[in-house]
């Protein structure tokens, strides 16, 4: 386990985001070989029908990704408050709220893909294909859950090489099989989604081993099973937001894809193809982002409000240097990456590939800013802002879909992502500038407060006075309750 609350902190934040931006990477190569095998070996209408099920899936696995990032953040302020049985306890709560969670998300998820798929207007041409595709990653749910929860837990004690390893051997093993099922057992898509879950059900087993045998921190025994209705609530409090945000962003990811539904199967393969390769570009940004919640939630447990300052400037720096650069390559070279994902080279695809590009990688600077930002406040917990972000690009989404697709077609359809980083982008970064003051206003107090004790040491008087932070500079949520943790050294 690693502690971030001492040490250069973009150092740390540099370190601690590598593996997890190989693991991201890895993560993409779940969906990117659904997408290369499927498009190379099934036709572009097979290619569709994978992707045209990408925004239902982000809804339902987004949730649960979303909740369980939510409920480490509890473990990790724990962890860097020293509160250790506390982070066993979070650990066993956050088991029982997923095993809920996932029953839930099963049932619900199964009994209204038909409606959904109507509702998002899929072509009758990769109807069918889509239905198969989805059906199996919902019937799945439980290994995605699984492993966000424990490769979650880990990263939140510092650990971010540890899942890595373990999402590379399910990488390999979902590229196997993939190959297997379709070119050898010719399954079809339906061979595509049983390989991504039986890789995730390794994944999760690998994780769950390895805090058996060498994380005794996570051991938890049945006293810690016991959660109360306190500690239930307070890990709710904090990962059923942040589940609702990535639900609310993929519900305005499903209006779009209906609209690209709309347009027809040229520009939803076009997405498809061009939208892995988006991925991959963005993920050292949203890599950066996770490690921003880490260490903001252990630095919040310790603490140390400045230092998280610090880090969020250092880390705004580096990864919008990298959006500005990834982004010019992309529009240079995109177009040439998607020709593998396309068998033919469709024209008509590619040319809208293109577009794709221009709008979209022209952007990142916004997505870097809004990933720092909203993960920071995360970490911090304070929920409410990050969520109403998540409502700004809905009402974003939507608007691009209504009112830009008709007139623009396929150039307004993929603007919605730029104008909903916006979107959240201005309703964040208000709230991120309140939350800069409040840690100056609680670094302040908290200084205070240790020169106090000094004083009263050195005078050997044995008695002293502690300087409350006052209610005016005390933020909510999480940064109201900031190092108020008590330091526990049992194991």
């Amino acid at each position: 386990m690693h502690d971030l609350t001492e040490g250069n902190p973009i150092k740390l934040i540099f370190l601690f985001t590598m593996p997890l931006l190989i693991g991201n990477l890895f993560q993409q190569l779940y969906n990117i070989s659904d997408t290369l095998v499927v498009g190379q070996t099934l036709g572009v209408n097979a290619l569709a029908a994978v992707g045209s099920t990408g925004s239902i899936s982000f809804l339902i696995i987004g949730f649960a990704q979303g909740l369980t990032a939510g409920l480490s953040i509890v473990t990790a302020q724990r962890f860097g408050a020293r509160d250790l049985k506390g982070v066993r306890e979070s650990f066993a709560a956050s088991i029982w709220i997923s095993l809920f969670v996932t029953v839930v998300l099963t049932v619900l998820s199964l009994a209204f893909v038909h409606p959904i798929l109507h509702l998002m207007q899929t072509p009758a041409a990769i109807y069918h294909d889509a239905l198969i595709f989805i059906s199996i990653i919902f019937a799945g749910i439980f290994a995605s859950v699984a492993f966000n929860l424990l490769s979650n837990m880990i990263r939140g004690l510092g650990d971010s090489r540890t899942p890595l390893y373990f999402l590379i051997v399910g990488t390999v093993v979902n590229v196997v099989l993939e190959l297997a099922f379709i070119l050898i057992f010719h399954m079809g898509v339906a061979g595509a989604g049983l390989a991504t879950v039986i890789s995730q059900v390794i994944s999760a087993g690998l994780c769950l081993i390895y805090i058996w045998r060498h994380v005794p921190l996570l051991r938890i025994n049945r006293q810690d099973m016991r959660a109360g209705a306190g500690q239930l609530w307070e890990h709710f409090a904090t990962g059923l937001p942040m589940g609702f945000q990535m639900s609310i962003i993929a519900i305005g990811a499903i209006v779009m894809q209906a609209a690209l539904n709309s347009l027809g199967t040229a520009s939803v393969a076009s997405s498809t193809a061009a939208s892995k390769i988006d991925q991959i570009a963005t993920m050292p940004m949203s890599s950066f982002g996770v490690t921003m919640a880490t260490f903001a939630a252990q630095n919040i447990g310790a603490g140390k409000y400045n230092r998280i300052i610090k880090g969020v400037r250092q880390t705004l720096i580096l990864s919008s240097s990298f959006a500005i650069v990834i982004g010019a390559l992309e529009i240079i070279f995109g177009k040439a990456l998607v020709s593998l994902f396309i068998s033919g080279h469709d024209p008509a695809v590619m040319r809208l590939s293109q577009t794709y590009f221009n709008v979209i990688a022209s952007s990142y600077v916004l997505l870097a800013v809004l990933f720092i930002i909203r993960n920071t406040l995360q970490g911090v917990g304070q929920q409410a802002m990050p969520t109403f972000a998540g409502i700004a690009e809905l009402v974003m989404r939507s608007f691009t879909a209504f009112f830009l697709v008709g007139p623009l077609g396929y150039a307004g359809a993929v603007s919605a992502e730029p104008l909903a980083w916006l979107g959240s982008c201005i309703v964040l970064i208000p709230s991120y500038l309140r939350a800069i003051r409040q840690l100056h206003n609680l670094q302040y107090m908290h200084d205070q407060n240790e020169q106090a004790k000094q004083v009263t040491a050195e005078s050997g008087t044995g008695n002293h006075t502690e300087i409350s932070v006052p209610n005016s500079t005390q933020a909510p949520h999480g940064l109201s309750r900031a190092g108020q943790h008590s330091t526990k050294q049992d194991s």
